[in-house]
């Protein structure tokens, strides 16, 4: 009985996965490649570069690539010149494709970027938005 019961949940748990939307290989590799191509434009300073890996909205919203890197110098300067950097697998949450990078800073913090990316009429990704929270963790 336990055995059925066993075979019945994991069923179940594989279904309810099966149902997820999940990012395709390709997508995943091209969601990469805006993201870092965003960090490296940052760590050169380079506001022009980094501000063309944001969505229309987020260009809308800043307007010219000097308000865009001050805005990240003033609230995201884990992502000035990271330690280390670790992306994560993407996701799709609540209809939103995700991103997750994990940073750790020069003192250690670890750091964790959420991307919310966003598909353009082109099929390019851009960056439609970020939140960034120092977690409990300390590198090793």
């Amino acid at each position: 009985m336990t055995r059925i019961l066993s075979c019945i949940l994991m069923s179940l748990a594989l279904a309810v996965s099966a149902a997820e939307p999940r990012v395709r290989d390709t997508d995943a590799r091209a969601i990469r490649a805006v993201v870092q191509g965003q960090l490296d434009a940052i760590a050169q300073n380079d506001g022009v570069k980094a501000f063309s890996y944001a969505s229309p909205g987020i260009r809308a919203q800043f307007g010219i690539p000097e308000i865009f890197m001050a805005m990240v110098r003033e609230g995201y300067a884990a992502m000035l010149h990271p330690a280390s950097v670790r992306f994560l697998p993407p996701a799709i949450e609540a209809g939103q494709t995700i991103q997750l990078v994990r940073m750790t800073d020069d003192d250690g913090r670890v750091w964790l970027a959420r991307y919310v990316m966003e598909k353009q009429k082109s099929g390019a990704w851009r960056v439609g938005g970020c939140s960034l929270a120092q977690t409990a963790d300390t590198a090793a």
